[in-house]
């Protein structure tokens, strides 16, 4: 199992890009923050996998790597998807899992890239 907060990291982009709630919510700590600046944000790995079943059962998402650094217990994600969305991540890593996510994007293209109403939100 990576440690490192890159390499945590890139095993999360790899869970991602293949969907895998499983693979993607045992990288998180049980009590770890997820914060979409978009939305509110979610705490524990139980309230984590629902954001990821909700979003991957509504669209079809990928997560293209422009940047990855790491600092510290921190890593700095850039990323792009092939409908042109641009976003970026920090995350948070200590003992191994990701503590803290925090996310940034545009809310509206997204939606609009992938043809969700915008009435449709996750709070």
């Amino acid at each position: 199992m990576p440690t490192s907060p890159k390499s945590i990291v890139q095993a999360w982009v790899d869970a991602f890009n293949a969907a895998d709630i499983d693979a993607l919510t045992a990288l998180y700590h049980q009590d770890a923050v997820n914060h979409q600046v978009a939305y509110t944000p979610l705490e524990g790995r139980d309230n984590i996998r629902r954001l990821f079943e909700t979003e991957f059962a509504r669209a079809t998402m990928v997560c293209n790597v422009e940047n990855l650094f790491e600092d510290g217990d921190w890593a700095i994600l850039e990323w792009s998807d092939p409908a042109g969305l641009r976003g970026c991540g920090f995350f948070h890593v200590q003992d191994g899992l990701i503590r803290l996510q925090r996310g940034y994007f545009d809310r509206l293209t997204f939606y609009k890239a992938q043809g969700i109403p915008l009435d449709d939100i996750i709070a």
